[in-house]
C-alpha cells in the first residue's frame, strides 16, 4: 500500500481516539473532579490543592486532545481535496481524450461566452493550432480568426443567425469544403458549437440525388405503364407518367389506392387475381394479357409482372410494366390484310415481277405475270437461279445487267427487244436494288414491261401534239417551233422570209347550210390545195378557219406574189356530192425581220395585218405597218388595264333617268335607273365605253365585269327610299359562261332587292347565238320575278319570232330611229308601227335617244310609254339624283342637278 493511502488511514483513526480520551477526562463523578467537605462545614486543605492539580492537568491534556482532533480534521480535509483535485484532473484528462478523438469539431463557452474547450478536431479543420487559442479569448473572437483566414461563409451576424436554426447551417468553405455547424445553448448559459465536416456527404447526398433524379427521369419517361405496389397492403408506391395517362388519374390519386380506387370494380378484380399469381408464382416473374373494360372501351393490356424481395429474400414488392396492345394489335391485323392486300396486288399487276436475293443469287418472289414471261410455274421460279431458268446464251448477258443495277444502288432503266410468241415486242426493264440497315444490297427488283403498244401509242399522240386532227397539217405549236427554227437559220443574214396568216371566209355559212360534214370535208380540201400552192414552204392550220404560212425569197415580193397565187386558187370551187362551194380567202402578212424578230411577234403581226384586212375588206391582202402595231399596242394596253379595273376600284356605274312619256316631264312621272358602266383610267382618265366595252366583250372580261355591275346596281337600287326601277344591260357572253341565273337569284338574296324592282335588259344576239339555250335561261329569269326587256330593238335582225318565242316586258326603240324623227319620214313610221306592235303583244315600248321637245311631244302623241335620253337627264352618279329617288340632296350639288322641262 503506497504512503498516501497508509496516512489517510491514520488520519481517519485520529479523530476517534481524540474523541475517547475527551470523554473520559470530562465524564461525570471522576474521582480527580470530587472536592471532599469536612463535617464542620470547611474544605480540606489538601483535598482542595489535590483538585487543583488535577483540574490544571486535566485542562491540559483536553486542550491537547482538541489541538489533535482539530489536526485531525484539517489533515482529513486537506487530503479529501486533494483526492478529489486528482480525481477531477483523471476525468479531465478523460474527457479531453474523448473529445480529441471525435471526427466532430467542438467548441465551449461558459455564461461569459468564453472558450473553455476546443478539441484537435475544431482546430484540424480550420486549420487553426493551439497557439492560436489565447486565454479569455470569446468565441466570437475566434469567429473572427475564422473569417480572417477566410474560414467563414458570411458575415458574422448572419453566420450567428444561422447557426441557431434547430438543423444548423452548412458552411460553404473557399476550399470547397462544406462544415455543418450546430449551437446548443446549455442551462447554465453557455454554449457547445459542434462543426462536422460533411463533404463527402454532402457530394454523396448529391450524387445520389441525381442518380435518383435521373432514374425517375427514366422510369417517368418510359413508353409503357410502370406501377409498384407493397405485397402487404396492395397499395401503389410507384406510378410514371404513362401509368398517369392510361389510368386517366393525377401521380398524387394513385399513389396509397389499391386497385380498386384505379379501375372499374370487374379490372380491379382481374389485376388483382393476377397479382396474387405473380405472388405465387415460382419464378417471382408472369406475363399475362388481360381484357378489360377502360375508358369506356375493351382495351388489350399486355403486362409484366415481377417480384422484388427485401435482403432477407422475404417478398416485398410488385412491380408491374403494362401496355395497351389493343391498336397495336388492331394494327398487326391490319398490317396482315393489307400484306395479303399487297400480295394480290402484286400478283395481279399486268407486269412480269421477280425478287432475287444477292446472297446467293435465288429468286425469291414471282408474280402472275412473271410466270406468263417466263414460260414457268413461279413455285419452279421460287428458290431457282438465273443458270435454271434462262438459257446458257443469256445468263452472262442478264447476270452482266444485274450487277451493274447493285453496283449503281439506285434504279436502272432500259429498253430492248424480246423475241416473244407475238413475234417481236418492245420491253422495258426496271432493276432497283434494295439495301439493308447497313447500307449494302441486299434484294434486286426486276420487272419487265412490254411497252411495244405504250410507244406506238405515244408516238401516235406525239404526232397528234404537233398536227391538226383533222387536215394532218401541222399545229400552231408545230408552225412557232418551224418559225423559231427558220429565224435561227436566218439570223446574222440577209435573208428574209414572210409569215402569212389566212382566213376562210363564209366557211361559218357553209357549215349552216350544208352541215359541218362538209365544213371538215372543205377544210381538208383546202389544205391540200395549199400544200400544193405553196409548194415546198411551211403550212399549218392555226385554229378552225385560220391558216398560216411561212414563205422564203426577196420579201415583200415573194409574199404578195404567193398571196395572189392563193387567192387565184380560190376562184375554183370545190366540189362536194355534186355541190359547188366557193369560199373567199383574206391574207395578213408580215416580214422578218422588218416586221418583229421572234416568231411569237411575227405571228402577232400576221393577225394583226389580216384583223385589218377583215375591217377594211374581206378577200383583201394586207402587209403588216407600224400604224397597226401601234393602235394593236394600244388596245392590248387597254385590255391589260382593263382586266385590273375593277380590282382597283377604277369603275363606277352612272344613272340615266327612265320616265313615261308625257309632254311636260316632271320628276315624278320618272320610273327608274338604267345602270352605266363608266371607265376612269389612272394614267389615260375618261374611257368612252364605247372603245372598252367591245374590248371586253372580246376578251370575255365582260362576264366578271357583267356581275360587279349587276351586284353593284343591286346594292345602290335596295338602298333607294323610293321603290323605283333598275335596269342592267346583259352580255351575251353572260349567258354562255357560268350560272347566270344562281348568279342573279344570290345577288337579289344578298341585296334584298325586290326582283320586280330588277330589269335585265337583252340584245338579240343573246337568242342568235344559241336560241334554245337562251330561251331556257329567259324563261327561268322570268321565274325569279324579274322584268325583261329587248334592247335595241330594231337594229339587227329584229327577228319577230323573238318577240312570239318570248313575252318581253319592254321593247326598247334604237336611239338611231328617235334621233331621226323630223328628219326622215320613215323613222316616225317604223317608230309608229313598233309602238302598235309593243301594244298588241301588250308590251311596253321605250324610246332612246329623246333629246329635244319635239321628239317627246311625237312619242306622247303616239302614245309611247316611257322615254328615255338627255332631254330628261344624262348618266351621272346617283347623288346627281339624290331628290329623285328621296334622299335629301345637299346644297352643294344643286348646282349638279340635270336640267328638268317643263
Amino acid at each position: 500500500m503506497t504512503g498516501w493511502q497508509k496516512q489517510a488511514r491514520a488520519t481517519t483513526a485520529s479523530p476517534v481516539w481524540v474523541a475517547i480520551c475527551l470523554c473520559a477526562i470530562l465524564a461525570p463523578g471522576s474521582a480527580a473532579a470530587q472536592i471532599v467537605a469536612n463535617p464542620d462545614g470547611s474544605f480540606s486543605a489538601t483535598a482542595l490543592e489535590i483538585s487543583n492539580t488535577a483540574l490544571v492537568w486535566q485542562v491540559a491534556m483536553g486542550g491537547l486532545v482538541v489541538a489533535a482532533f482539530l489536526a485531525a480534521v484539517i489533515l482529513w480535509v486537506s487530503t479529501a481535496l486533494r483526492r478529489a483535485r486528482h480525481s477531477n484532473i483523471r476525468r479531465a484528462a478523460f474527457v479531453s481524450s474523448a473529445l480529441n478523438s471525435l471526427t466532430t469539431g467542438i467548441v465551449m463557452v461558459d455564461a461569459r461566452k468564453r472558450i473553455v474547450f476546443c478539441n484537435d478536431r475544431y482546430l484540424e479543420i480550420y486549420g487553426f493550432s493551439r497557439s492560436d487559442l489565447v486565454p479569455g479569448m470569446t468565441g466570437r473572437d475566434l469567429t473572427s480568426l475564422r473569417a480572417t483566414r477566410g474560414m467563414l461563409c458570411d458575415d458574422i451576424e448572419e453566420y450567428y443567425r444561422n447557426v441557431k436554426s434547430p438543423e444548423g447551417h452548412v458552411c460553404e468553405l473557399r476550399d470547397g469544403r462544406s462544415i455543418l455547424v450546430k449551437h446548443r445553448e446549455l442551462s447554465n448559459g453557455g454554449i457547445v458549437s459542434t462543426h462536422e465536416d460533411c463533404t463527402a456527404r454532402r457530394k454523396m447526398s448529391r450524387q445520389l440525388a441525381t442518380t435518383t433524379h435521373f432514374l425517375e427521369s427514366v422510369i417517368d419517361n418510359i413508353p409503357v405503364c410502370v406501377a409498384a405496389k407493397s405485397i402487404e397492403d396492395g397499395r401503389y408506391i410507384l406510378a410514371n407518367r404513362a401509368f398517369e395517362q392510361f389510368a386517366g388519374l393525377s401521380r398524387d390519386q394513385i399513389i396509397g389506392q389499391t386497385a380498386e380506387k384505379v379501375y372499374v370494380p370487374e379490372a380491379a378484380q382481374m389485376v388483382t387475381e393476377a397479382d396474387r399469381d405473380a405472388i405465387a408464382s415460382p419464378t417471382g416473374q408472369t406475363r399475362t394479357e388481360l381484357s378489360i373494360e377502360h375508358n369506356g372501351g375493351r382495351r388489350l393490356i399486355a403486362c409484366n409482372r415481377m417480384i422484388a424481395r427485401d435482403e432477407k429474400g422475404k417478398p416485398e414488392f410488385l412491380v408491374s410494366l403494362f401496355e395497351d396492345v389493343t391498336d397495336r394489335r388492331s394494327l398487326s391485323r391490319e398490317v396482315q390484310s393489307a400484306k395479303k392486300f399487297l400480295e394480290q396486288v402484286v400478283d395481279n399487276i399486268p407486269v412480269s415481277l421477280v425478287v432475287k436475293r444477292l446472297s446467293d443469287g435465288q429468286y425469291v418472289l414471282a408474280n402472275r405475270a412473271a410466270e406468263a414471261m417466263l414460260t414457268r410455274r413461279r413455285e419452279d421460279v421460287i428458290g431457282s437461279t438465273l443458270e435454271d431458268i434462262y438459257n446458257p446464251a443469256d445468263v452472262q448477258f442478264i447476270l452482266k445487267r444485274d450487277e451493274d443495277a447493285v453496283r449503281k444502288k439506285g434504279v436502272v432503266t432500259e429498253e430492248h427487244p424480246i423475241q416473244t410468241e407475238n413475234g417481236l415486242r418492245l420491253f422495258l426493264t426496271r432493276r432497283v436494288t434494295v439495301l439493308d440497315e447497313a447500307g449494302e444490297p441486299q434484294y434486286l427488283i426486276k420487272t419487265n414491261e412490254d411497252i411495244t403498244d405504250r410507244r406506238e401509242t405515244e408516238s401516235r399522240m406525239a404526232h397528234m401534239a404537233y398536227h391538226d386532227a383533222l387536215t394532218e397539217l401541222p399545229n400552231r405549236a408545230a408552225f412557232l417551233q418551224a418559225l423559231e427554227q427558220m429565224i435561227d437559220a436566218c439570223e446574222d443574214t440577209d435573208e428574209e422570209f414572210a409569215v402569212l396568216s389566212l382566213d376562210l371566209d363564209r366557211l361559218k355559212e357553209i357549215n349552216d347550210v350544208f352541215g359541218h360534214e362538209v365544213g371538215d370535208q372543205l377544210l381538208i380540201e383546202f389544205s391540200r390545195r395549199l400544200e400544193s400552192v405553196i409548194s415546198g414552204g411551211v403550212v399549218a392550220r392555226l385554229s378552225g378557219d385560220e391558216f398560216g404560212l411561212i414563205i422564203d425569197g426577196l420579201q415583200p415580193d415573194s409574199a404578195k406574189a404567193l398571196a395572189t397565187r392563193l387567192m387565184q386558187s380560190m376562184q375554183t370551187e370545190f366540189t362536194f356530192d355534186g355541190r359547188a362551194v366557193r369560199i373567199g380567202l383574206t391574207i395578213g402578212i408580215s416580214v422578218y425581220p422588218r416586221n418583229g424578230r421572234d416568231a411569237e411577234t411575227l405571228l402577232t403581226n400576221a393577225d394583226a395585218a389580216l384583223f385589218r384586212a377583215k375591217t377594211k375588206a374581206r378577200g383583201s391582202i394586207n402587209f403588216f405597218d407600224m400604224e397597226l402595231d401601234q393602235q394593236l399596242r394600244d388596245r392590248r394596253a387597254l385590255h391589260q388595264d382593263l382586266s385590273t379595273a375593277i380590282r382597283n376600284g377604277e369603275l363606277s356605274l352612272h344613272y340615266q333617268p327612265q320616265a313615261r312619256a308625257r309632254h311636260k316631264m316632271k320628276s315624278d312621272h320618272v320610273l327608274g335607273f338604267e345602270a352605266l358602266a363608266r371607265w376612269t383610267h389612272p394614267v389615260r382618265g375618261f374611257v368612252p365605253p364605247g372603245d372598252f366595252i367591245p374590248l371586253a366583250e372580246e376578251s370575255g372580261l365582260i362576264v366578271e365585269m357583267g356581275e360587279w355591275i349587276l351586284r353593284e346596281a343591286c346594292r345602290e337600287a335596295a338602298s333607294w327610299p323610293k321603290d323605283l326601277q333598275i335596269s342592267v344591260n346583259l352580255s351575251p357572253a353572260q349567258f354562255m359562261h357560268g350560272d347566270l341565273v344562281g348568279l342573279v337569284h344570290s345577288i337579289l338574296i344578298e341585296t334584298g332587292l325586290a326582283p320586280g324592282r330588277l330589269e335585265l335588259e337583252i340584245t338579240e344576239g343573246v337568242l342568235i347565238e344559241d336560241f334554245d339555250r337562251g330561251l331556257l335561261l329567259l324563261r327561268r329569269l322570268k321565274a325569279l320575278g324579274v322584268r325583261i326587256a329587248m334592247d335595241d330593238f330594231g337594229s339587227g335582225y329584229s327577228s319577230l319570232t323573238y318577240l312570239q318565242a318570248f313575252p318581253f316586258d319592254k321593247i326598247k326603240i334604237d336611239r338611231a330611229f328617235v334621233m331621226n324623227l323630223g328628219r326622215n319620214p320613215q323613222s316616225a313610221a317604223i317608230i309608229r308601227a313598233m309602238i302598235g306592235l309593243g301594244h298588241g303583244l301588250n308590251i311596253s315600248i321605250v324610246a332612246e335617244g329623246v333629246e329635244t321637245q319635239e321628239q317627246l311631244s311625237f312619242l306622247a302623241d303616239e302614245a309611247c310609254d316611257q322615254v328615255q335620253g338627255y332631254l330628261l337627264g344624262k348618266p351621272a352618279p346617283i347623288e346627281t339624283y339624290a331628290e329623285w329617288i328621296g334622299r335629301t340632296k345637299s346644297v352643294s350639288n344643286v348646282s349638279n342637278l340635270p336640267r328638268r322641262v317643263g
